[in-house]
């Protein structure tokens, strides 16, 4: 609720620090590629539709991320009807890699 929309790549948080909300898959695709992430999942369901949708980022813990193209990772994001929050950077100005996925059909509380 407190999230500022942005609709294009190009548009900017009004200050360090602070959410971002968008369903654009191009800002979505921007933020991943300036952090060198690449989409993922942890696992795929038995119709091979991605289960829990992340991202591999440099250097972290690969574990159980198996690799999936971006029109997987995006179908599904699109069709979970999902909004895309996350940071540009971090409160004292370093990059973010911070994202969550939330749902608006989520029951509050």
């Amino acid at each position: 609720l407190r999230a500022k929309w942005i609709h294009s790549p190009d548009e900017r948080p009004d200050r360090a620090g602070q959410t971002l909300a968008t369903r654009k898959p191009e800002v979505i695709e921007a933020w991943a590629k300036a952090r060198r992430a690449q989409p993922a999942t942890v696992a795929r369901r038995d119709n091979d539709r991605p289960r829990t949708l992340r991202f591999d980022f440099p250097g972290g813990d690969r574990g159980r991320l198996q690799p999936i193209d971006w029109q997987d990772w995006l179908g599904t994001f699109k069709d979970r009807d999902l909004v895309f929050l996350y940071q540009e950077t971090r409160r004292d100005g370093r990059q973010s890699n911070f994202f969550r996925l939330d749902s608006p059909k989520r029951e509050e509380g």
